[in-house]
């Protein structure tokens, strides 16, 4: 019998190059598992343009691999697997994770995400070594981008080079069928971080006896606790204990600006907050964020946590440290059956820093800094090295609106619709953000928050420095704020002459518009109508309510409004009543109807025409609203009165518009001063504060639809600050596409300041040109 030879099996060899989020994020191990599954051999190793691979086997063994290879771990993302053929290795057989390349930067870095379910479950057995303890991480979760010097990920890189790995960590941090393979945080209570608490008082003295106890005392005996979270400090007490509350406001002197609340899981805000199933997920995100949701009855339940207000930010653990704090208010128990379960303890959660101030990230400076507010601080030595604040959505039907784009997104890139050259965007003065680009993708810091001091001014220029460096990137533009006073365009200027780069100023509101336009890759003509504060205009005027070409051309505007007093009068919205009833011709009822210090002044000023600038501010002409309705007369925050006054309307519910009270002009100019008239003489703020709104979105609406018929445009991109209020912008969407329209809106960035620095970039890029 002739036996036929075995036919040769053709080996082919590939060279990989995969880009996207892949380092961090467990892809390498995962690549070593699915080779050793597929009998090939080769490598895998991170390098400057994400990770690289080359793998030999069998032809048909190669094709599964690269089918399996486009569906990554769960925090991956694979933007591009660039394929090559090389010649076959003799004698290759193996498949090994190599040490990093080097070369130049070119790929992100993963985002931080909270303790995955593997990780809690070990932190709660009693039985294991990692039992209450509060730095449990792995290869599927913990932090990144907080703790990340530069790139490419390796321990090296982090801010635990310092800590030796012990031998059972080693073992873990070296067996590619290991979860916790090159887990970059990796820890235990023998090796890993510590945690202690301390006294901020100038001594630093820690206090005896277990961290975790002894902070669970000072909650029950309403006391403020300082704790470490992933990008910062937190400010935390007792939710429950009213006093505590109240105590924390008074030192931190936030009399109004709501709380956010921290709970042990969604079964625990049962009766304070209305959730429905997106809400959950959304809450028990990987990227655990504060979430904006209905809460009718705040000030009953939890006084003092959201003042007039009907909504609640809530947030779920991130880290262990969290999850211990409420595992000690539950008696410790073994197991994570208790996850699960209702939890009785809330705990306020707000950012840790003195007013105006940035986020405390290191021991010492919160022992220093919030001294006088916090009776304690529960550091540890695992440094922070970027400060991100928590990032805020509002839950909302379809996707959630950003209101604070930070941990969890920071630095996820953005995809742009064209590429361009690296430009250095950076931000307004208020929400600040920078923003960076390579090619045709962005990436957006965290959250800054206001530059009006000068710690935060520092903290822009690190911000500034660590992106370029951890993402490699030499800025050829510099793009800021058409206003030349602001602390980010002083930055950007400067930066600008330092490095010999041509400064780029962008109109505030076109910015605000372009960002929106680049998140959604739409190149083509449109109607951009921009609702926000104000901004300097290429004319030299404060605007903030404009209908604008992709360009940036103003197409029309809301009728200007007298701002008595300038920028005092976005912080007091009764000033702006004062306005409307001197435009109105009912100047001689201002004292009687607004009963502040200032009012003879300001009515004498109004009067004169003395330092009254005017703008076509849609943010100024909620304030008026809010004033003449007694909503709120003075800001305690930004954007207060417009925040209460959409409380107000939700809480009376749906009316009808009001017919006939605005008025469109040729030039494009749309005047709403007859709304205010009926405002003035509403007895009722919640059914004032509804008609506002309903007869505000079918103005803007019905002079939308005049100007896109006017200029022959079929979409219309809402853009500005304004457009967070979900009860104007939900109506207006709805008008606008029951005539027929395509309504853009911010998704992937805040339509407030916190985008800016995106749509500066796009700007300076050429992206409006486009």
């Amino acid at each position: 019998m002739n036996i036929p030879a075995p036919v040769a099996v053709p080996i082919t060899r590939l060279a990989l190059q995969v880009r996207g989020l892949v380092q961090g994020v467990g892809l390498r191990p995962w690549i070593w598992r699915l080779a050793h599954e597929h009998g090939l051999a080769g490598w895998v190793r991170n390098d400057g343009d994400g990770v690289a691979i080359e793998v030999q086997g069998p032809a048909p063994a190669l094709a599964l691999f690269r089918a399996a290879l486009a569906v990554p771990p769960p925090l991956a993302r694979l933007d591009a697997i660039e394929a090559q053929t090389l010649a076959p290795l003799a004698g290759s057989d193996g498949f090994a994770i190599l040490d990093s390349g080097r070369g130049p930067v070119r790929t992100g870095i993963g985002a931080d995400t909270a303790v995955c379910a593997d990780c809690l479950a070990e932190t709660f057995d009693p039985a294991g070594r990692r039992w209450r303890y509060p730095f449990t991480t792995c290869t599927h979760c913990g932090p990144r981008y907080t703790i990340a010097a530069r790139l490419p990920w390796d321990r090296p890189n982090t801010a635990l080079a310092g800590f030796a790995l012990c031998a059972s960590c080693r073992e873990e941090y070296e067996n590619p069928a290991d979860r916790r393979f090159h887990a970059e945080a990796l820890a235990c209570p023998a090796c890993g971080p510590q945690l202690r608490l301390q006294r901020p008082d100038g001594s630093r003295a820690e206090v005896d006896g277990d961290p975790l106890a002894a902070t669970l005392a000072l909650f029950r005996a309403g006391g403020i606790v300082a704790v470490k979270g992933l990008g910062g400090f937190h400010l935390m007490c007792d939710a429950r204990n009213a006093a505590a509350v109240a105590g924390l406001r008074r030192r931190k002197r936030r009399p109004g600006k709501p709380f956010a609340l921290l709970a042990a899981n969604p079964a625990s805000l049962a009766g304070l907050v209305s959730t429905d199933a997106p809400a959950r997920a959304l809450l028990e995100s990987p990227q655990r964020p504060i979430v904006l949701l209905p809460a009718p009855a705040a000030d009953a339940y939890l006084p003092g946590i959201a003042p007039g207000l009907d909504r609640l930010g809530v947030m779920l653990p991130a880290t262990p440290l969290q999850y211990l704090l409420f595992h000690e208010a539950a008696g410790r128990p073994a197991g994570s059956d208790w996850l699960r379960a209702a939890q009785s303890a809330l705990f306020v959660c707000t950012s840790a820093n003195p007013s105006g101030e940035p986020l405390a990230i290191d021991d010492a400076e919160a022992c220093t800094r919030l001294a006088g507010i916090a009776d304690a601080v529960l550091g540890h030595d695992r440094a922070i090295l970027q400060r991100v604040d928590d990032s805020v959505l509002l839950a909302r039907t379809g996707k959630p609106l950003f209101l604070r784009r930070a941990r969890g997104w920071t630095p996820q890139e953005i995809r742009l619709p064209a590429a361009g050259p690296p430009v250095l965007a950076l931000g307004g003065e208020l929400k600040n953000t920078v923003c960076v680009t390579r090619a045709d993708r962005a990436w957006l810091s965290q959250h800054l928050g206001d530059l009006g001091s000068a710690a935060a001014r520092r903290a822009l220029a690190d911000t500034v420095a660590h992106l370029l460096a951890v993402l490699d990137i030499r800025p050829e533009r510099v793009a800021c704020d058409l206003h030349p006073d602001s602390a980010a365009a002083h930055f950007a200027s400067e930066y600008a002459a330092r490095h010999d780069l041509p400064l780029i100023p962008v109109q505030h509101h076109h910015a605000h518009l372009a960002a929106v336009l680049a998140e959604h890759g739409h190149t083509g003509a449109v109607l951009g109508l921009v609702l926000d504060g104000f901004g300097l205009g290429h004319d030299g005027t404060l605007w903030g309510g404009e209908w604008l070409s992709k360009e940036g051309q103003r197409l029309g505007r809301l009728a200007p409004m007298r701002l008595p007093g300038g920028d005092a009068a976005a912080r007091e919205p009764w000033r702006m009543a004062a306005s409307a009833l001197h435009a109105l011709g009912r100047a001689a009822d201002i004292p009687a109807r607004l009963p502040q210090p200032a009012t003879r002044t300001v009515a004498a000023m109004l009067a004169k025409g003395l330092h009254c600038p005017p703008t076509s501010s849609c943010g100024r002409l909620f304030d008026a609203a809010a004033g003449l309705l007694g909503v709120c007369a003075v800001n305690t925050y930004e954007g207060e009165a417009a925040i209460r006054l959409e409380a107000a309307a939700r809480r009376h519910g749906p009316v009808e518009a009001l017919a006939g009270r605005w008025r469109s002009f040729e030039d494009g100019t749309l005047d709403l001063l007859p709304l205010l008239a009926s405002l003035a003489d509403e007895t009722g703020p919640g059914r004032g504060a509804a008609r506002f709104h309903a007869t505000l979105a079918a103005a803007l609406a019905a002079h939308s639809l005049r100007l896109a018929a006017r200029h022959r445009l079929d979409t219309v991109a809402l853009a500005g600050g304004c457009c967070a209020n979900l009860l104007l912008v939900g109506d207006l969407r709805a008008r606008l596409e029951a005539a027929g329209l395509r309504v853009l809106e911010a998704c992937e960035l805040p339509p407030n300041d916190g985008g800016l620095a995106l749509g500066q970039a796009w700007v300076a890029m050429g992206g409006d040109d486009a």
